[in-house]
């Protein structure tokens, strides 16, 4: 919004004229900043009410990618005897569940955000964005756990550390970051006008399990596809993940640039999205 004074003749009080102004990424990111208290209330609430009543609490932060690991590492690593490269099946897939299972979270629950808080988006004004992005940041929260406890099974099993571990961490899970954040924008405005997409997102969050390499090393990937299998941002952070904590094969800065610049496209498209979206929320919801 822009606004102005207006002066009259004299002894006639001044006049604020609000003007509707440009909506720019700048702005959207001001106005986030200047609400950032409300932000951080709001992740919190959500790291609340999800484990509010729950007997382990918090500790499913943990048994959610060690279980589904474990289960993995026995059916696929010792029955089925699909290939691990080379390492552990438990820390294989336990490698790979660590930030699928993060990205899953984030992007269920940002889409479904705005829909949660249809009362909060008829009542007050306050930049709606903030709701699919603290679905995201609770969903990180749970993320620190898993890492130390990733991190130090690789201690236990003398798996050695990468000398580049320190750079592509951070890297990586800011690409899948960036990518949870893109997509559960966009879903949780599509969400609200069209329910539909709340039915089927457990069938496009699976979807993308197949998609990207879990279940299988990314180098069972034909040569003729790999360009386009990296276009799917979790593809080069799951295969990075498994490079930089088990060195199970060279990291390819190339292919994280390629999944990377796939979330910025993906963040941009959502953002522009949400925006047209948004005057309709508070009729919407």
């Amino acid at each position: 919004m822009e606004g102005g004074l207006i002066k009259g003749a004299a002894g006639d009080p001044e006049i604020t004229v609000i003007r509707p102004g440009a909506v720019s990424l700048g702005s959207r990111l001001a106005e986030l900043l200047s609400y950032r208290e409300l932000l951080y209330f709001l992740v919190l609430r959500n790291l609340k009410v999800r484990y509010a009543q729950a007997v382990l609490g918090a500790a499913w932060s943990i048994l959610q990618p060690v279980l589904t690991a474990l289960l993995m590492g026995l059916l696929l690593g010792r029955f089925a005897k699909f290939s691990t490269d080379g390492v552990p099946p438990f820390l294989f897939y336990f490698a790979a569940m660590v930030p699928w299972t993060f990205f899953a979270n984030a992007v269920t629950s940002a889409t479904g955000s705005l829909v949660a808080n249809q009362q909060l988006i008829r009542k007050v004004y306050f930049p709606r964005l903030s709701l699919p992005l603290a679905a995201v940041l609770s969903a990180m929260a749970d993320l620190v756990v898993p890492m130390l406890l990733l991190l130090g099974t690789m201690v236990v099993d003398g798996v050695p550390m990468s000398p580049g571990l320190l750079v592509a961490l951070p890297v990586l899970l800011l690409i899948s970051a960036v990518a949870a954040t893109a997509i559960g924008i966009g879903f949780s405005a599509m969400n609200l006008r069209y329910r539909d997409v709340q039915v089927a997102l457990p069938f496009l969050v699976q979807l993308g399990f197949f998609a990207s390499p879990i279940i299988y090393p990314a180098s069972r990937v034909p040569e003729a596809y790999r360009a386009l299998y990296f276009l799917n941002p979790m593809a080069a952070v799951i295969d990075g993940f498994r490079a930089a904590t088990l060195r199970t094969h060279a990291l390819s800065w190339s292919d994280i640039a390629v999944s990377g610049t796939t979330a910025l496209a993906l963040l941009a498209v959502a953002m522009v999205y949400f925006a047209r979206s948004e005057p309709d929320f508070a009729d919407l919801a």
